[in-house]
């Protein structure tokens, strides 16, 4: 069955007639897979594709809505990716609770669905040109879905929660079975035929990708309605605290943050996604607040594993993640891959003091602070020292408290659903 990407490939040139069903746009198709190729009897045109996958995305909403699709029949996609909080945990638990007493913690905090569209797929090493773009630059591991990034496409990434013992903990065969009984059944048979219920193997299938079509929405998914937004656009000014937070943010001898954290328009125009995808390891102490953390010789060690398997065994993958979009940051009550910070302030304040009072961060051992605590020192090597990360203990940071209330002051700005005051 052709991925939703690939049924979106053909309509790119429809898209900006503004004839869109499901808010089609640019993005729909940027990292889209090959387009499918159909026989004579099965060609599809334009106004068939577009059909189908406003059924997708209509049923797809549904489904991921629906706590019946869990092994509890108490758990939705929505309870972890809530609607009212950019799609990311609606509360301050460093990790959700799942499985089928919804009592089983999981390792790592869930990540907003928003802003994925332009995630590129898994690749060791990304290369783009430089800013005069002339040069290859090879920006290392980006890319792929979840904090790992081992896995590419919407449909794929569903399915990793849905079957979790400790997430939604239900079955391909469980799933599907309460996709039949739901009144919205009859909406997935239109959108892939009568018989799609009489295979399960293809019914999970469609499953998937009627809630990978879904989370392709761009009004819930990607809107671009923040603050900031509206002043790139000309259209809103930033306070004295928010732009003094940009320059800050985008200054490489402040903040940094766009260096990774990408704060301007791309290349074709399109609104910046405030990450570059890339995989890094940033050394962020253990939360021992984990009970997986309980067990001194376990370690979430990332893109080498324990959850991603195939660069298992090649050093140079350990300890990093995937870097998030800060869009709608600051809706959210839990920070880093392992929930250790439970506000923007002290996620800003680690990043600039990591180095210079890292007693603030680390546990001290017979008045020895250990640095990088979850993370095996064989792999200290992986982690980022690029600015701010630069500077020795005592050393002064790259932004007092004041930088941090104006950078945090300018993360607020990121915010969608902004409206001007009338």
């Amino acid at each position: 069955m052709p991925s939703i990407a690939s049924l979106l490939l053909p309509l790119a040139a429809i898209c900006v007639s503004a004839v869109a069903l499901t808010g089609c746009d640019s993005h729909a198709a940027s990292t889209a897979t090959p387009a499918v190729s159909y026989s004579a009897g099965e060609a599809k045109t334009r106004a068939q594709v577009f059909t189908q996958v406003r059924q997708m995305t209509l049923v797809g909403e549904k489904m991921f809505l629906d706590p019946s699709l869990s092994g509890s029949r108490k758990l939705a996609c929505a309870s972890c990716h809530s609607p009212d909080h950019a799609f990311g945990p609606p509360n301050a638990l460093s990790v959700q609770l799942g499985g089928s007493d919804l009592r089983r913690p999981g390792f790592r905090t869930v990540p907003s669905l928003r802003y994925l569209q332009s995630v590129p797929q898994f690749t060791q090493h990304f290369h783009d040109s430089d800013d005069e773009g002339d040069e290859s630059v090879d920006a290392g591991p980006t890319g792929g879905l979840t904090w790992d990034g081992r896995v590419d496409h919407g449909a794929d990434q569903a399915r990793i929660p849905l079957t979790s013992s400790f997430e939604m903990g239900s079955t391909p065969a469980q799933v599907v079975a309460a996709v039949k009984a739901a009144p919205y059944a009859g909406e997935l048979r239109e959108a892939f035929g009568a018989t799609i219920f009489d295979n399960d193997e293809k019914a999970f299938d469609a499953i998937l990708r009627s809630l990978e079509a879904f989370e392709q929405t761009p009004q819930k998914f990607y809107p671009y309605t923040s603050k900031f937004d509206a002043f790139l656009a000309g259209k809103a000014k930033l306070n004295e605290a928010e732009m003094r937070g940009l320059e800050l943010f985008n200054d490489e001898k402040k903040g940094n943050c766009a260096a990774c954290h990408i704060s301007q328009r791309a290349k074709d125009g399109s609104p910046p996604q405030f990450s570059d995808f890339g995989l890094i390891a940033l050394g962020v102490p253990r939360n021992r607040a984990l009970p997986i953390n309980k067990d001194p010789k376990y370690f979430d060690l990332g893109a080498c594993g324990p959850e991603r398997q195939d660069l298992k065994g090649q050093p140079e993958y350990c300890g990093i993640f995937r870097t998030p979009s800060l869009r709608n940051v600051a809706t959210r009550k839990v920070f880093f891959h392992n929930g250790i910070y439970h506000s923007l302030d002290e996620a800003v304040r680690f990043y600039v003091q990591r180095d210079t009072n890292p007693e603030k961060f680390y546990p001290t051992v017979h008045g020895k602070v250990q640095k990088f605590d979850d993370l095996p020192r064989r792999y200290w090597a992986n982690v980022n020292t690029e600015p701010p990360f630069d500077r020795k203990p005592g050393e002064k940071p790259a932004l007092d408290e004041a930088d941090i209330k104006d950078v945090v002051a300018f993360l607020n700005t990121l915010t969608d659903g902004y409206q001007a005051a009338k």
